[in-house]
């Protein structure tokens, strides 16, 4: 079927042609073998069930679109032709809002308990939150009872939201994710809908890892999850297994993986071309349930008088009902945003900086123990007169307590090197790191005599006591004015980045940042604050404007031996 004739064997389930496959309506995966006789005893089970909440409740054979048909048979149905064992472990599969997700999954789930054989197992259908592990139920119950048939084969127990099939007493149960869902053995069938909403959860990955049987016993559980992309930029267990379904897409997942991506998106340029997927004549390319459960007129309508309404409504939009990535295609304002991606350099680190600068300045943004401390240094370049930036925020213990939603995401950056977990006992690690910057940046001569370190607070006590240790003047330490006083920044950044002569690390800690800031214009400026950024975080932004001010002064530095630096 089109990309297996080629001589040279793709990786399993890489499927190089998804984005011709879905131009042309295909579902954009790779072919699996498939064991014909289960396939057709999936499929007749599947097609005969109704839908409880359309009037006339047509039968899946006609509801059902054709594309979650072959995701149900690539999943359910899979074989190796040599071993008879299943090919497909796991599936993820990314469709965006109103495909009739959570319906689909129910019957799924149904069609799986019937072709169990296995007796007394447990089989899980999950939701991040209440509500949608009960709709996912409802729907189950309600296909149930539409027919006399199926309910002679499966008893519904409403008050613990379980399906049993009779003959073999293997449960489906309905729960909400948390870290209690597997109670002793593993699941034969764990399905998971929304899996972008778990990226919030500090615990998600353990409990997945739970739900995987942990790779230790013989008895292996399947994994399917269903879900639209998330309405910020991924993060947690959802980036995890997004990036690592993307890989295997693409052929770098290895050699034998046993998770099967089934991802309805555009590819990443076409992401970040606005135009492109703003043109409604593209949507149908992500969009495989268009004209079943989706009426092209009332996505245009909801598009036109909710969708764009802002900035920030139109990315929560396009994520939703495009799948669109947040922080790939859209931002929710900052123009600077859009051309962050296209300004990294390549090998650029805080070392190179230094080696590579004729002067260097530093910001700081510091904020309470229930906020990141944030340090950002940007260097003018000797011989192309660019201006490279590296950052590095600080984190105590409290943040994770206080900020459980964005925990998982920080933790990302601690494993990058971008973000310093302080523990508790260390209350001054944040200042005394950032004055160790400072004293790094004096030792190789390229402070200015005035304005080298710019902090966003007259309350900086502590950082004056740490920096004046290390050797910095009084003249050198300054405080940045913020709010609107940060304009010439905020406008002069995007300027640079969009002439790409603003160079970064591409650290993801920047990236996410960046992608949090919303501007607000009032007159003749622009502010970006933290109260309309909201839970995300943007300190290392705000650290990097106060940074940036002191560059725009064209400072000189005072060079080598300008200071007398005694390494207290």
């Amino acid at each position: 079927m089109g990309h297996h004739d080629s001589n040279l064997a793709l990786p399993r389930f890489a499927c190089p042609d998804w984005w011709e496959r879905l131009c042309q309506g295909l579902p954009p995966m790779a072919d699996v073998p498939i064991n014909e006789e289960k396939a057709a005893k999936a499929l007749a089970f599947f097609n005969r069930m109704r839908l409880p909440d359309i009037p006339g409740n047509p039968p899946m054979s006609v509801a059902c679109g054709e594309w979650f048909k072959d995701v149900l048979v690539a999943f359910l149905a899979s074989e190796d032709p040599e071993t008879y064992q299943p090919v497909v472990w796991e599936l993820l599969c990314m469709v965006p809002k109103k495909n009739s997700k959570s319906t689909y999954v129910a019957a799924l789930a149904l069609t799986a308990l019937y072709m169990e054989d296995a007796p007394n197992r447990q089989m899980l259908l999950v939701g991040p939150s209440q509500n949608i592990s009960e709709r996912c139920f409802d729907q189950a119950q309600g296909m149930i009872r539409l027919d006399p048939i199926l309910d002679s084969i499966f008893l519904v127990q409403d008050h613990l939201k379980t399906v049993t099939r009779r003959q073999t007493g293997t449960k489906l149960e309905v729960k909400t994710f948390d870290t209690s869902i597997v109670t002793g053995e593993i699941p034969v069938l764990t399905i998971i809908d929304e899996l972008h909403e778990l990226g919030k959860k500090a615990r998600a990955a353990a409990v997945m890892q739970q739900i995987r049987g942990g790779g230790i016993t013989k008895q292996r559980g399947r994994v399917l999850m269903i879900t639209t992309q998330s309405d910020e930029s991924p993060a947690g267990i959802w980036k995890i297994e997004l990036d690592k379904a993307r890989a295997i897409r693409d052929g770098r997942g290895g050699s034998n993986p046993i998770m099967l991506p089934v991802l309805y998106e555009f590819p990443a340029e076409l992401q970040r071309s606005q135009d492109f997927w703003r043109a409604r004549t593209n949507w149908h390319l992500v969009l495989p349930n268009l004209g079943l459960s989706i009426d092209e007129q009332a996505l245009v309508d909801d598009y036109e008088n909710n969708g764009r309404v802002t900035k920030h409504t139109e990315q929560i939009w396009a994520s939703q009902h495009l799948n669109i990535e947040i922080g790939v295609g859209l931002s929710a304002g900052w123009l600077g945003a859009q051309y962050w991606d296209d300004c990294v350099e390549a090998g650029l680190s805080l070392d190179e900086l230094i080696e590579r600068s004729e002067v260097a300045v530093q910001g700081i943004d510091g904020g309470g123990l229930d906020d990141l401390f944030a340090e950002a240094v940007i260097g003018r370049c000797r011989e192309t007169g660019r201006w490279l930036h590296w950052a590095r925020a600080f984190a105590h213990p409290e943040v994770f307590e206080e900020r459980k939603e964005i925990a998982p995401r920080l933790l990302n950056f601690a494993e990058h090197g971008d973000l310093i977990q302080l523990k508790d006992e260390d209350t001054s690690g944040d200042v005394r790191g950032v004055a160790e910057t400072a004293a790094r940046l004096l030792a190789a001569g390229l402070l200015p005599e005035q304005g080298a370190v710019g902090v966003d607070t007259t309350n900086s006590a502590a950082i004056q006591f740490q920096m004046f240790g290390k050797g910095i003047t009084y003249e050198q330490l300054v405080v940045v004015g913020q709010d609107w006083r940060l304009s010439p920044a905020i406008w002069g950044m995007e300027r640079m980045l969009k002439q790409g002569t603003f160079r970064h690390c591409g650290q993801p800690l920047m990236s996410w940042t960046v992608g949090n800031a919303k501007p607000e214009i009032k007159g003749s400026a622009v502010r970006i604050t933290k109260e309309v950024a909201g839970k995300a975080k943007i300190d290392p932004l705000m650290a990097t404007f106060n940074a940036f001010m002191l560059m725009l002064r064209d400072p000189v530095a005072a060079g080598p031996g300008a200071f007398e630096y005694t390494g207290m």
